[in-house]
């Protein structure tokens, strides 16, 4: 894996998750109280954009059936979705974003 720049941190406000673009993978990516947190952007019950749901107590919900996916592990908290995402190393040097992209397929 290889770190890519990604983002700048001021574009991720606290509370707020958003779509970012890590090699061939889109990420959702969350601001818990000034950390960031990166998971795969595709819902597992019908690959709904997770990047443009809602955070909610340290939850990205799926804007389109209300699948919940812990933001820091990609475990999946409910209903619809059955299986978790992947959870991706996210560092901050300054205002950069940086992530462990992995090589190869798209999410």
């Amino acid at each position: 894996m290889a770190k890519e720049r990604v983002a700048a941190a001021s574009d991720i406000p606290t509370g707020e998750v958003r779509v970012v673009q890590c090699g061939a993978r889109s990420l959702a990516v969350s601001n818990l109280d000034g950390t960031l947190y990166a998971i795969d952007n595709r819902c597992t019950h019908d690959n709904g954009p997770l990047g443009e749901g809602q955070l909610r107590n340290g939850r990205v919900i799926c804007p389109r059936h209300g699948a919940a996916f812990d933001a820091k592990t990609g475990r999946v908290l409910s209903l619809p979705a059955v299986r978790g995402v992947r959870a991706y190393e996210v560092t901050v040097d300054g205002d950069q974003v940086y992530i462990d992209c992995p090589d190869g397929a798209a999410s």
